[in-house]
């Protein structure tokens, strides 16, 4: 069984520019805000393909091998759970919100439950999570209606390496300068609060979801902190388990088979190599290892860093 690697889909955003190009090897369309590229996706409207067999990642999940090639805890669902993406925020993006599990629904939504991985930020870089020390819902409309809602956010400064659990319901925006590594259920509902009075090329204001966002967010959500890893595991919740771990030039990791899962593996710094076929893997690699998927040798080259999703 091959190693699967999937065609990343460019994404054109408002906020977006070109890193993911220049810095991880992405093949962008030139002369566009290029704010995501979804390398993982398995949507209506959205379909990663692998590059070799050219079949899409759908096709994957819905043969009838889905235990064999995601392992024995891929849920029973119609579509590959788990989206992963690059996201490029040279601008910041609106204050938004996605919606809990128990209310996505009623709110014609889906739940999206995600992590954020730093891969680059800028000195100045932060975000905004969840809300400040003793903001409560009354305060924040106040805040809403008198253009000072960014006040009532939680703001952090950001380095590469640090990690934030977004569960859905924690208002959140990412500021300008940080490239990220993002891992969510897969879901494409954002309620935005407020957009900054920015306007789009054509001159207007991008679509507010007010009604919505007041509904799903969660107001005792108060100034959560970052992840605080213990040692590889970054972060384990019901939608997916992220380990990282590190390869020095010389040393060698096997990765032996797991029966229970998928292991998708993004090169988050450096480079590896996999001895068997002599291939390299430089910064910006991400390859797909099928549940049945024998032993991998891989080795340092440079100092490399390794992220790695898998089913919880």
């Amino acid at each position: 069984m091959a190693i699967w690697e999937f065609e990343p889909l460019a994404q054109e955003r408002i906020w977006g520019g070109s890193n993911l190009a220049e810095r991880f090897g992405r093949n962008l369309p030139e002369a566009k805000k290029i704010g995501e590229t979804w390398e993982l996706v398995d949507r209506p409207e959205a379909q990663s393909r692998e590059k070799e067999s050219g079949r899409t990642l759908h096709e994957f999940w819905s043969s009838p091998e889905r235990k064999k090639l995601f392992g024995s805890r891929a849920p029973e669902t119609e579509r590959f759970p788990i989206l992963i993406k690059l996201l490029d925020a040279q601008d910041k993006l609106s204050l938004q919100v996605h919606p809990p599990a128990e209310r996505a629904k009623e709110l014609a939504g889906e739940p999206k439950t995600e992590m954020w991985f730093f891969l680059e930020t800028q000195p100045d870089a932060e975000i905004l999570a969840g809300l400040k020390s003793g903001v409560n819902q009354g305060e924040f409309e106040k805040a809403l209606s008198s253009g000072a809602v960014a006040d009532c956010f939680h703001r952090l400064k950001t380095e590469p390496g640090a990690a934030m659990f977004l569960p859905s319901g924690r208002v959140h925006a990412i500021g300008a300068g940080n490239v990220i590594l993002e891992i969510q259920q897969n879901s494409d509902t954002t309620y935005r609060v407020y957009d900054w009075e920015r306007k789009d090329d054509a001159g207007k204001p991008r679509p507010l979801h007010v009604k919505e966002a007041l509904a799903s967010i969660r107001w005792d959500d108060h100034e959560p902190a970052f992840v605080q890893p213990r040692g590889e595991r970054m972060l384990v919740c019901d939608h997916f388990k992220i380990t990282r771990w590190w390869l020095a030039p010389g040393e060698l990791r096997e990765m032996v088979p797991n029966p229970k899962s998928f292991r998708h593996l993004f090169v988050a710094a450096g480079k590896i190599g996999e001895k068997e076929k002599g291939q390299e893997w430089s910064k910006g690699a991400a390859k797909f290892l099928t549940a049945d998927h024998g032993s991998v040798l891989l080795e340092g080259i440079e100092d490399a860093t390794v992220v790695q999703v898998e089913f919880a």
